[in-house]
């Protein structure tokens, strides 16, 4: 029913390899104009040599209701996660399993516990974070919108999202079809995020204090950091990009556990690292703990980010669950469970047990989700049926989850990137909503909703982010 739409605005184009292949470079050409940049794959740590970000060449049609209802529920999900991530008791029953055999999710946990017992120092907590979703489309044609994840640490693309509308404008424009150009939404998630922050430093309250960028070493998508780091340099706030090694090294609380890096006070750590195993070595849990410790706002708090784990997403859809965290809110409850998929926990026992003999007999309608963020983790058909016939005897798979497959339906999409010859394939989308809130003691100042990410893979590729050199940068187009 899609295609029709498709067909009648710019399908016919997509056939048409010669004039494909112009637009092509007039896209790009706009996208390196716009700051849709990455840096290469072989100098990610110098911006001497930028490529642009992957991209398509036209929007991608989204039904209007589901991109309403996704912004409808981000505020319920900003809600949720801050609730979940005050709540000990919750966590530590939900992750007790999983600390037992996922030593990453396990020294998370440690670090929560540690702050815990010494007392949480910070009194402003913020939060940024993307939640994801796809369109199940069912057998009779109709479109849900599903939810695969919440990333509550590190979410990343709000900078580069902002920067794309313009880029697709103008591909629109170039063929003279200005109503459908002018119809592409207005996209500004870094100016939202960087609010969020601003309001976090704020409400610190020392006008001296900077905010604390924890960095990677080699990054490549350092223009979607920027993005945020100039909107608050507009409001006269600093930002500092340090690695862990830096605060190891030259971090320190003062008595009152306010922190210092290089003698400046921090008000706000924004991790844009931290979020992977990969990343940490001895030094840097050691940093990681010292930040946690602080007074400073973090964004994420370590609390926040086991919020974000794959096995708290499962227990939250268990019947109750959601009513107990968000008391007196049903029509919150009701939204947020509309968007959950089949989740089901692989914790010993029956109910695992019976997942898990669920997804061996139907292995197509299923995901395995490891407790990991950053893409490229999860386990597909036969790579799933073989991962679970040696998990399924060991309590290893406690660190797992099974989710229901979500099955958009495919489209047409061409897709541009370095080096690669424009061509079209079939392609699903991915729907990302940023949230930002902002809570001072037990008071919620700020949650709001402030823009979209739109990613779109070829159908091979079954994970994986635009990092991860899988999914490319899109824009809905209303319909």
């Amino acid at each position: 029913m899609v295609e029709v739409g498709m067909a009648a605005s710019w399908g016919s184009i997509l056939q048409d390899e010669k004039q494909l292949e112009e637009l092509a470079q007039q896209a790009i050409d706009r996208a390196l104009a716009e700051g849709v940049l990455l840096r290469s794959a072989q100098n990610p740590s110098s911006s001497d040599v930028v490529t642009f970000a992957p991209f398509t060449l036209f929007p991608s049609l989204v039904p209007s209701a589901l991109l309403e209802q996704a912004y409808a529920v981000q505020m319920d999900f900003n809600m949720l996660v801050d609730a979940v991530s005050q709540n000990s008791t919750f966590l530590e029953q939900t992750l007790s399993s999983t600390i037992k055999k996922d030593d990453y999710t396990a020294r998370l946990f440690d670090i929560y516990k540690q702050v815990l017992k010494e007392g949480i120092a910070q009194t402003v907590f913020l939060g940024l974070n993307r939640s994801d979703y796809m369109f199940q489309c069912s057998a009779d044609g109709s479109t849900a919108l599903k939810q695969i994840e919440i990333n509550t640490i590190s979410a990343s693309f709000a900078g580069l999202a902002s920067r794309t509308p313009a880029v697709h404008r103008h591909v629109l424009n170039v063929l003279q079809k200005t109503k459908e150009a002018a119809k592409i939404l207005s996209n500004n998630p870094s100016k939202g995020l960087a609010l969020g922050i601003a309001k976090a430093w704020e409400l610190y309250g020392s006008d001296n204090a900077v905010v604390l960028l924890i960095a990677q070493e080699k990054e490549r998508n350092i223009f979607d950091q920027r993005a945020i780091e100039n909107e608050l340099l507009d409001r006269n706030i600093h930002v500092i990009r340090r690695r862990f090694e830096d605060v190891s090294e030259r971090g320190s609380l003062d008595q009152n556990r306010r922190l210092f890096v290089d003698g400046q006070e921090v008000a706000v750590v924004y991790f844009r690292d931290g979020y992977m195993p990969s990343q940490y070595n001895p030094q840097n849990w050691e940093a990681r703990l010292l930040l946690e410790r602080s007074c400073a706002a973090k964004c994420p708090d370590i609390a926040t980010q086991l919020a974000g784990t794959k096995k708290v997403q499962q227990e939250l859809s268990r019947p109750g669950l959601l009513e107990m965290l968000l008391p007196g809110q049903p029509e919150a409850v009701a939204r947020l469970r509309a968007t959950f998929a089949g989740l089901y926990s692989l914790d010993m026992g029956e109910e695992g047990d019976r997942a898990i003999a669920e997804a061996l007999a139907a292995p197509s309608h299923f995901v395995l989700k490891p407790q990991r963020e950053g893409g490229g983790n999860n386990l597909y058909g036969e790579e799933m049926v073989q991962a679970l016939e040696q998990l399924k005897d060991s309590e290893e798979r406690a660190s797992y989850i099974l989710m229901e497959k979500i099955e958009p339906e495919p489209f047409g999409s061409c897709l541009l990137r370095p080096g690669s010859p424009a061509r079209v394939v079939q392609c699903i989308s991915e729907l990302g909503i940023f949230g930002v809130y902002v809570r001072q003691g037990t008071t919620l100042v700020m949650n709001k909703h402030v823009g979209h990410l739109l990613r779109t893979k070829a159908i091979e590729h079954a994970d994986g982010g635009v990092a991860a050199g899988v999914a490319v940068l899109d824009n809905p187009y209303p319909v």
